[in-house]
């Protein structure tokens, strides 16, 4: 299943994420590969997409599936924000991905902080490394998995699973892992750009709108959510 680097141009549509956007079959991560390649000058916008991963990392130091068949991702930038608001990027960037995605009939739901859900299952995930100097975030790597059309759990879906649930006139148009992978980078940017432009106040009732899951939280969720974000 070789990725097609010329149809991947024709549908990404970004102003400099994936550009460029370096291909492998198999790494140990799409994030360590593309720290490597920031130490060697990557600029922002550079990405890293891969095959399959045998190390994939999730939250918390959780590993992340990653067989043949799914979305494995990863974009440099350089946000240059204090460290405690780090949470902003994934809250901005999960947000426009969620946003795109829906406008392309993929009904697809939050779950706090970093989770992308459909028919209540998970859909896919986002986690962020930052590096830091003087308690600045100087450079980050965005890693996203999204199930296209590998195995997954029974708590996951893949899009072939939920394309055979929808209504045909609901199913996505989605119909390539590198459209997928164009559409993706395309929305993780919006968000990106939004946040960077407007502000994270703008986008968070429509952020919150998404949510399905949060955690218990002793104060309303406006107040915690504030409090996590290093508002």
């Amino acid at each position: 299943m070789g990725f097609d680097q010329p149809a991947f141009q024709t549908h990404l549509t970004t102003q400099t994420w994936g550009r460029p956007l370096h291909h492998f079959e198999i790494l140990d991560s799409t994030n360590t590969k593309l720290w490597e390649l920031i130490k060697q000058g990557a600029k922002p916008g550079t990405a890293v997409v891969a095959a399959q991963q045998q190390a994939g990392r999730g939250q918390r130091g959780r590993t992340w599936e990653s067989s043949l068949g799914g979305l494995y991702l990863s974009v440099a930038i350089a946000p240059r924000i204090p460290a405690d608001q780090t949470a902003q990027i994934t809250v901005a960037t999960i947000w426009g991905l969620a946003t795109l995605l829906r406008q392309h009939h993929i009904p697809v739901w939050l779950k706090w902080p970093n989770d992308l859900l459909v028919l209540g299952k998970k859909f896919g995930g986002i986690l962020i490394e930052t590096s830091l100097q003087d308690q600045q975030v100087q450079t980050a790597v965005l890693g996203i998995g999204l199930n296209w059309q590998n195995p997954v759990p029974d708590q996951a879906i893949n899009l072939a699973t939920i394309a055979e649930q929808l209504p045909a006139q609901n199913r996505s148009p989605i119909h390539s892992l590198e459209e997928l992978t164009a559409l993706t980078l395309l929305g993780l940017e919006n968000g990106y750009l939004f946040w960077q432009t407007q502000g994270i106040h703008k986008l968070l009732p429509d952020y919150l709108d998404l949510i399905k899951i949060y955690p218990k939280a002793s104060q309303p969720i406006r107040q915690d959510l504030a409090k996590r974000l290093g508002l």
